[in-house]
């Protein structure tokens, strides 16, 4: 591998930076956008048992913003659980707005990471191509074979290492995105069967 790095040469160096920064953010997001995490499966019915039990209480408001981002658009509606629907809906689209934010946290670097990697590729093949033309150049030493390689090397290593990056970027980035946006969704939905249990409009 490390001979692979010094065949590219220097242009390969911000690419490797950028792989390790997008593989960081692809293992952060995995862990991140579990569903188990994001919107578990039982905890609306749990809040509407407690909520019908004992009413809202600072305890119940606390521990279910520590639970998930759910947790968070639920408590906000519970907050204003005595308000109008309205107000309701209302605390609770304040509250998802903040949530989707953090749904969406390093996204934009990660689809920045795939749009610049090939560019960063480019950038390195063309310096290849400057070390190659250098080399047939009257100052170059007559056409030096080893300088020619190495600019071959350099231009087509980089290419290669910029697409690999790339690729992989643009999949998670993608993947990540539409993960974030049914989690959205979904939790709209389950927020919307809060606000309808509280106002007596159905059972669950």
């Amino acid at each position: 591998m490390f001979a692979l790095i010094q065949a590219a040469g220097w242009p390969v160096w911000p690419i490797i930076f950028a792989s390790i920064a997008a593989f960081g953010i692809i293992c952060e997001r995995l862990w991140a956008l579990r569903p188990i995490v994001v919107t578990p499966k039982d905890l609306l019915p749990r809040v509407i048992q407690e909520y019908r039990k004992s009413g809202v209480s600072a305890e119940m408001l606390s521990r279910l913003q520590q639970n998930s981002p759910l947790g968070k658009i639920l408590a906000a509606g519970l907050k204003n659980d005595r308000s109008t629907r309205e107000i309701m809906k209302e605390s609770i689209e304040e509250e998802g707005r903040a949530v989707a934010h953090d749904l969406d946290r390093y996204l934009t670097t990660l689809g920045t990471i795939a749009s610049l990697s090939p560019l960063m590729g480019l950038f390195g093949t063309l310096v290849g191509m400057i070390e190659i033309f250098g080399s047939n150049s009257p100052t170059g030493g007559g056409g030096n074979p080893a300088q020619l390689a190495h600019g071959i090397s350099v231009a087509l290593y980089n290419s290669a290492f910029g697409i690999l990056v790339a690729i992989p970027s643009m999949i998670f980035y993608r993947h990540f995105r539409a993960k974030a946006d049914s989690f959205v969704i979904e939790m709209e939905l389950q927020a919307l069967k809060l606000v309808e249990t509280i106002h007596g409009d159905r059972k669950i």
